[in-house]
């Protein structure tokens, strides 16, 4: 496996005609992004995936290409929409081998800024691209391949792309590797399998937060409203190639918290912050907050850091006082959690996670807050961080600057990052033990940027789901040449032999086609010459004129 992720890197062989090629086009709200990735055929085996890889340039760099703005823009001139994906279609088609388009699947799936669009609007951007890319392109692409995702489907294909890189679809016979007793979907009357433990995942950007796991084993419901929000939240489907096979049937469940993001979670909180303020100094006759000799003391800044917050005009003054377990305390309510059974975030339906046996990534903040500043990624420990956050939030402001000045952070760490990583660090700890309730003993989470060293996007996991059943086509060929094989042995002489009989038919047609013409005009001309046949008739002889 590991030989397996160090070829990886290698250029791909444009070469190689038994390599199969698939694009998908990321349209976000900031851009839209396209990766090519590639795929030998398959090995015929019904219960394996495809194997799929990022196309690698001869630089050997991942082919991508990214371009502003998002589709979204275009949504008062979709005639457009074509013009400005043209040049992302054109690197592609200057990667994939040319001989290869026609069988090539190009996918073009639109996510966040599409999702807010009126209907009528993304009707006709979609309709834009697709009349004008088949004429200028010659990419397999359908009706059904371009599309608007919702956040259900972008969780679900993030999943999917980090557990095939983690090798988690395969099958093992290996005792030392995690299983898990699964329920199968649709197949309560069978005996449970065991697989690989699935990895769940958690994302914290900077808008929304998302979770995504495996739910083995078939859920029960508190209510019959619990039950039909469940319904939007877990996905079914089936990953193997055949819709008869259930061995690559998973049940997930997906749920997107906007305004839970680490930047729209501090935008919530200062807005509180600043309203709860005002009011507080007309009722008590106070200035707090108005200058900046007398700002408002936010524990959930480092100890002596300044902030301003600025709403309607009017400008409100924070230093920090560095109080980790204060501020946890303080945005503990901004989890609007609920006391009914089986929820997360916002009264959110959550199955119940088994935390003895599974296992997560965090990514994005999840893996900034325990590692820019705090230099902790990977293996998470709850005590460990705790202490870690604690420390850095009643470290004097000056101090963390004096050590960001001498590069002892991450290298992408910034300033914005200094100040406010004592609120994200309580943040992301209170959105994963008391939003999601995941325990403070749980040992099983790691934060990450990447896995293998490799960036893994969504899209990895559309191009697997959406070309599952390719697999199966392959192997029906294959078990036809199969069973066909004798007939290689004399194809070459069949061949001959029927081209031969072919060729005596149609001579002997225009033989025959020949031969009744010829009687045809001999009959012809004795009609002609005998005036005998007119008198048998009992009609006068034909006159014939004569010369003038």
């Amino acid at each position: 496996r590991y030989l397996a992720r160090v070829t990886d890197t290698e250029a791909t062989d444009t070469n190689n005609p038994n390599l199969n090629y698939g694009i998908v086009v990321d349209c976000g709200s900031s851009g839209s992004r396209i990766f090519v990735y590639c795929w030998p055929r398959h090995n015929g085996n019904p219960h394996d995936l495809l194997d799929i890889k990022q196309m690698r340039d001869k630089d050997r760099k991942p082919v991508v290409m990214k371009i502003k703005p998002g589709i979204s823009e275009f949504a008062s001139s979709p005639e457009k929409v074509s013009d400005y994906i043209s040049p992302l279609l054109s690197f592609a088609a200057e990667h994939v081998p040319r001989a290869k388009h026609k069988e090539t699947p190009l996918y073009i799936l639109c996510t966040a800024g599409m999702r807010i669009l009126p209907e009528s609007q993304q009707k006709a951007i979609l309709e834009d691209l697709l009349t004008d890319i088949p004429v200028h392109f010659d990419f397999l692409f359908s009706d059904s391949h371009a599309e608007v995702i919702s956040g259900k489907q972008e969780g679900v294909y993030a999943w999917i792309g980090i557990n095939f890189v983690l090798g988690r679809f395969e099958h093992t016979d290996d005792e030392d590797e995690a299983v898990v007793e699964v329920h199968v979907p649709g197949s309560e009357n069978k005996e449970s399998i065991f697989r690989k433990r699935t990895v769940g995942i958690l994302d914290m950007g900077g808008v929304s937060t998302q979770i995504a796991y495996e739910v083995p084993k078939t859920v029960s419901f508190a209510s019959s409203q619990q039950e039909e929000v469940a319904k939007n939240l877990l996905a079914e489907f089936n990953l193997g190639c055949d819709a008869h096979q259930t061995e690559h049937v998973y049940r997930v469940y997906v749920a997107t918290f906007l305004g839970f993001g680490g930047n729209a979670a501090r935008q919530r909180y200062e807005e509180s912050l600043f309203a709860s303020t005002v009011l507080r100094n007309r009722l008590l006759g106070k200035q707090i907050g108005v200058t900046s000799d007398s700002p408002y003391l936010d524990p959930c800044l480092p100890l002596d850091a300044q902030d301003e917050i600025k709403q309607n005009g009017q400008k409100m003054y924070l230093r920090g006082t560095g109080d980790f377990n204060l501020c946890r305390e303080i945005i503990q309510p901004f989890m609007n959690k609920t006391n009914e059974t089986q929820t997360s975030l916002n009264g959110v339906y959550q199955p119940a996670v088994h935390f003895h046996s599974s296992e997560f990534y965090g990514f994005s903040e999840f893996y900034y807050c325990t590692e820019d500043v705090l230099r902790m990624g990977g293996d998470y420990d709850a005590a460990k961080f705790i202490k870690a956050a604690k420390d850095y939030c009643a470290t004097k402001w000056s101090i963390l600057r004096e050590r960001f000045d001498r590069g002892l952070y991450a290298s992408h760490a910034d300033l914005h990052r200094l100040k406010y990583q004592c609120f994200k660090s309580a943040w992301m700890y209170e959105v994963f033990h008391n939003g999601f309730s995941f325990p403070v003993s749980y040992s099983n989470l790691k934060t990450a940027l990447q896995v293998y060293d490799k960036e893994v996007q969504w899209t990895l996991g559309a191009i697997l789901y959406r070309t599952r059943f390719l697999p199966l086509r392959d192997i029906q060929q294959e078990n036809f040449r199969g069973s066909h094989s004798h007939w290689r042995s004399f194809s070459f002489v069949y061949n001959h032999y029927l081209f031969f009989v072919c060729f005596l038919i149609v001579l002997l047609s225009i033989l025959l086609y020949l031969l009744r013409l010829r009687r045809i005009h001999r009959r012809m001309l004795r009609s002609a010459s005998s005036p005998s046949l007119w008198m048998e008739e009992g009609l006068p002889p034909q006159k014939i004129p004569g010369a003038l």
